[in-house]
């Protein structure tokens, strides 16, 4: 509960910042944000067929800070989300956890296209568990992982919702601050080192569109390919998301988030079985503020 206090906060701040911004008459930013908390509830009393009472909360800020002067571009996405679930039988798990900053400086070359240098920062917040076995198994915690990638390249632009860009010359590093972690050689690192290496292709798209009126659809994607080790598995994440608008300030969001990594070793049961394909869903309805 102190993490979705803390990301409370920063929603607060990032509000703080937005406001002070928009006070800018040179028009050069354009700041949008959206700070939303989801809520989910099951309660069973004398119910003859069964059930399990459970209770989800997930708090989740997603900001644009976009910057535009002459042929200059500056694009930038922070998205921070915390959520946790809790039945009775199994207490409290947390069910969402991620922290991203997505920023692309792009020159513009012709109508649309733009020479371009890109960042991308990956983490979570918090330790994440395996419960499959019989106990919980520490798997992750705070930059453990973490993914910083970066190079120059070029791209389409078509709009703020709607935007692809390539790197052919990409360099990422994988951090795991976690000793622990570290010696066992998780997410890609060698047993007892804390960082690792990559140099290859990235590319990023991003695509969000009006189904109909108060619905919206948004696309994330990035793949990425290793030169160095296996240039043929390529590194996928694409999140996918459903807004629908009840009102100013009612939403019901669904999301699903798809990975695979070649480097992440995936357990079932304390067993290591290899990379596979990892899959996250939150549905619920809540209140959403936009900027």
């Amino acid at each position: 509960m102190r993490l979705l206090k803390l990301i409370f906060t920063l929603g607060i701040l990032f509000t703080a910042f937005i406001a002070a911004a928009q006070e800018d008459t040179t028009k050069l930013w354009t700041i949008k944000g959206e700070n939303t908390l989801l809520l989910n509830q099951s309660s069973f009393t004398n119910w003859a067929s069964g059930g399990v009472n459970a209770f989800a909360a997930n708090l989740s800020l997603n900001y644009d800070f976009n910057y535009k002067n002459g042929k200059w571009n500056w694009d930038n996405k922070v998205i921070a989300a915390y959520g946790q679930t809790f039945q009775k039988e199994t207490d409290w798990r947390k069910n969402d956890d991620r922290f991203m900053i997505n920023s692309l400086l792009g020159y513009e070359a012709s109508e649309k296209w733009f020479y371009t240098f890109f960042m991308n920062f990956n983490t979570q917040f918090a330790n994440g568990y395996d419960y499959s076995g019989d106990e919980r198994k520490f798997i992750s915690a705070a930059f453990a992982p973490a993914y910083l990638s970066f190079g120059p390249g070029f791209a389409f632009k078509e709009s703020d919702n709607f935007k692809v860009n390539l790197s052919p010359a990409a360099a990422r590093m994988i951090f795991v601050n976690d000793q622990v972690l570290a010696d066992a050689g998780q997410f890609g690192v060698d047993p007892g080192k804390k960082s690792r290496f990559e140099f290859g292709a990235s590319l990023d798209a991003y695509y969000k569109v009006n189904i109909m009126e108060n619905i919206a659809f948004e696309n994330i994607l990035k793949l990425y390919s290793n030169y160095l080790e296996d240039p043929q598995n390529i590194d996928v994440d694409y999140t996918a998301n459903l807004f629908m608008t009840v009102n100013r300030f009612i939403t019901v969001n669904a999301g699903v988030q798809l990975i695979y990594d070649d480097n992440t070793m995936l357990t079932k049961k304390d067993d290591r079985i290899g990379p596979g394909i990892q899959v996250k869903q939150i549905l619920g309805a809540g209140v959403t503020y936009k900027f």
